[in-house]
């Protein structure tokens, strides 16, 4: 177990602590708590590059915390109408369908690396910004304005991108 796995679990034990706080309308916490866990990603990776503790385990572990904690913010923003649904079942559907591609080219024997694309990576940033974007506003009692359906349509514009890209890498790999 090392440093980098270690903080990573933490990251994954902030996500029901975030929910908690989001749906109990604390939203000075819960920008706090997400704060924090985008911190302790970038710790956690700087210390496994830096002086060279990547492992296997972190490989996994670190995308499944990001994911938990972008999928579950989403999911409980819309449960407490503070984001659209559509714009959930388009985040949560390309991680879906990620997943889902990954599960089919195994049971093919056709395995598939996925490495993420610069539209995703892009996709990414775009979440986080508009999950900080939504809870700190709420936080601080700001008016966003219409940063708010700017940002949304980045995010849902990156996203359907995203999900193309993957798409077609997959489709590519399977007729290979």
């Amino acid at each position: 177990m090392t440093l980098p796995n270690l903080i990573t679990i933490g990251r994954l034990i902030l996500v029901p602590l975030v929910i908690a706080m989001i749906i109990n309308e604390r939203w000075l916490a819960a920008f706090l708590l997400f704060v924090a866990a985008g911190i302790s990603d970038a710790i956690d990776g700087f210390i496994a590059k830096r002086f060279d503790m990547g492992s296997e385990l972190g490989a996994y572990l670190d995308p499944i915390a990001d994911k938990a904690l972008i999928v579950s913010i989403y999911i409980t923003l819309a449960m407490v109408g503070a984001i659209p649904a559509w714009l959930v079942i388009l985040v949560v559907s390309r991680d879906i369908m990620i997943v889902t591609a990954v599960i089919l080219s195994w049971l093919m024997e056709k395995p598939l690396e996925i490495a993420p694309f610069a539209v995703s990576k892009l996709n990414t940033a775009a979440q986080l910004i508009f999950a900080a974007l939504m809870l700190g506003s709420r936080a601080f009692g700001l008016d966003p304005g219409p940063a708010i359906p700017v940002a949304q349509l980045a995010v849902a514009l990156l996203t359907v991108g995203s999900m193309a890209a993957y798409l077609a890498f997959w489709l590519r790999h399977m007729a290979a």
